[in-house]
């Protein structure tokens, strides 16, 4: 498959960002050079009637476009799909009032990843969005939920937290290799995962030559990727997660520890891990022990999955290494966006990671 994507008889669509945050950025990037996409138009509520350059510098010379404020009126039959790059308790209020509209909408914030309402208020702390519009949101992780992205209206953009976490332990449920209980989840991600908003914690001099933990079990991706792991294995599953944050830009490095069902080798890994990504181009499967590192898939929409078997505790040990702006965020929203157009689902991502 070409580096990009195969670009033949595609019908172009016209599409809006809403949010100029890290992740609405790197959405515009990826959009404008698209080759499915005709027109990028970027809203918000607070950036409006600025130029893009003014907004991000390193844009200077390369666009001219100016940011638009949000208002829905904007939205009448001027666009085929929208994404949502917008905070979480936002993105809801956005979504109630452009859905109506027809339009197909992408959102990168955890207002409609959870199925239960109540679960929502209790993680994130603000009111859920509308009980009609989370019935119809699809999860849009499209290793696991590529035909139902297919004819969705309204997708879920998974957290970059969950996708790593997801991705590396959801295989070995599914083949019934380790137990759905005492899973351990330890991530750790670079400053941009915390967005643009200056705050004391992604301070230089806070973050720089430290590492810290965070929303030690109370982080909001918790739930989420529960729900999907238990949807996917058919039984409930719970974890322990703790989220760390590390001096480095950006990408997520999550280790996942298992236990063990039965005496598993590494055939057996390698079967479950090869028959839930045989279909997958942004998975990249290494060898056992062969440990990916944030620097493998910096600026590219890749997830690099390692394992090694620990038979001496019965343990299995999973990292996966993304970029959490791209398969942890903008990447992800395009493929989702890619998969619901019936396009090649690589088409117009990058696969050459930045390096060193």
């Amino acid at each position: 498959m070409e580096a990009y994507g195969k670009s033949l008889n595609l019908r172009s669509i016209r599409v809006a960002v809403i949010g100029t945050g890290y992740g609405g950025v790197e959405l515009i990037r990826l959009l404008t050079l698209h080759p499915g996409v005709s027109t990028v138009d970027v809203y918000s509520y607070s950036k409006g009637g600025e130029s893009l350059p003014f907004v991000y510098s390193h844009l200077y010379g390369v666009t001219d476009k100016n940011v638009e404020t949000y208002a829905p009126a904007h939205f009448d039959e001027r666009y085929d799909l929208v994404f949502l790059a917008t905070p979480h308790g936002v993105s809801k209020t956005i979504a109630a009032e452009l859905f109506p509209k027809g339009l197909t909408i992408i959102d990168l914030s955890g207002d409609f990843r959870l199925k239960r309402g109540h679960v929502y208020e209790a993680w994130y702390g603000k009111q859920a969005a509308p009980s009609d519009l989370l019935e119809e949101a699809v999860y849009g992780l499209p290793e696991f939920k590529r035909e139902a992205i297919k004819g969705a209206r309204l997708i879920a953009n998974p957290g970059c937290y969950a996708t790593a976490a997801i991705l590396g332990a959801a295989p070995l449920l599914l083949s019934r290799l380790i137990h759905p209980e005492g899973l351990i989840f330890d991530g750790k991600s670079g400053v941009s995962g915390a967005g643009r908003t200056p705050a004391l914690g992604v301070h230089f001099s806070e973050v720089n030559e430290s590492v810290s933990a965070y929303k030690v079990a109370r982080h909001q991706h918790t739930p989420e990727i529960e729900q999907m792991l238990s949807a996917v294995s058919g039984e409930p599953v719970t974890i322990v997660f703790t989220p760390h944050l590390v001096p480095m830009t950006r990408g997520i490095l999550m280790t996942i520890y298992g236990r063990l069902k039965k005496d598993v080798t590494d055939e057996d890994m390698e079967m479950a891990y090869t028959a839930a990504y045989r279909e997958a181009p942004f998975v990249r499967l290494r060898r056992a022990g062969d440990h990916p590192t944030t620097k493998n898939t910096s600026g590219t929409n890749w997830a690099d999955i390692a394992y090694s078997l620990d038979r001496r505790t019965g343990t299995v040990v999973v990292t996966v290494a993304l970029d959490n702006l791209l398969k942890g965020a903008a990447g992800q929203a395009v493929q989702n966006m890619n998969v619901r157009m019936g396009w090649d689902e690589s088409l117009g991502l990058p696969r050459w990671p930045v390096y060193p």
